[in-house]
């Protein structure tokens, strides 16, 4: 049976990736899809654990060849999702979850209507603020046009299966993973993988 196809999509610093982190650590049947990207790493990120750091004309050449299955430029950084990596890990009967941006989830709803959309928000824009200055990666500018791009961004929350508000961790953390359980629970995949209970016909 083909692994479920999970989207995360938040604006910077609600919270995507600790969640994230944590739905993997807590669900061995979750793999994370790792990006490809032009940005640099931040302190503490490794290659091929957060992303793949790759210069801009490498992902240039990435890209017209078809390997990526999304892209999409985010504040003046370019990332993508390798279509390869998706395919072999869904065929081995991995969830895969893509950590990716609205532009990105709209593509991979175009080539794939099936999968799961999840939108993080935190509980208000000054919490936003606090939790970006709070992680000091980024300089003062770099904050002010995450802050100014959220806006934008949540504009397309709409766009997507589910919302979790990151107001308390935990109990985000409890919600992804129930939205993840009834993913698996749905109508169609029960029936693939137990035809022996619903294709009876007696």
């Amino acid at each position: 049976m083909q692994g479920l196809l999970f989207i995360v999509s938040a604006p910077s610093g609600a919270g995507k990736s600790s969640l994230v982190n944590a739905g993997l650590a807590d669900d061995p049947n979750l793999v994370l899809s790792i990006s490809y990207t032009t940005r640099a790493p931040r302190p503490g990120e490794q290659e091929g654990r957060e992303y793949h750091f790759v210069g801009r004309a490498a992902f240039m050449r990435m890209l017209e060849a078809g390997e990526f299955l999304e892209s999409a430029e985010v504040h003046g950084n370019l990332y993508a999702t390798s279509q390869k990596q998706i395919e072999n890990a869904r065929a081995a009967g991995r969830d895969v979850v893509l950590e990716i941006d609205w532009q990105g989830a709209q593509q991979v709803r175009r080539a794939f209507p099936d999968a799961v959309s999840i939108f993080i928000v935190a509980p208000s824009m000054q919490e936003l603020r606090r939790r970006l200055v709070g992680r000091g990666q980024d300089p003062p500018e770099v904050i002010q046009r995450r802050l100014s791009a959220a806006t934008d961004e949540m504009s397309h929350a709409a766009e997507f299966d589910y919302v979790i508000i990151n107001n308390n961790f935990d109990e985000a953390r409890r919600e992804l993973a129930a939205i993840v359980r009834a993913s698996r629970l749905r109508m169609a995949r029960q029936c693939a993988l137990h035809p022996e209970i619903f294709d009876s016909r007696e």
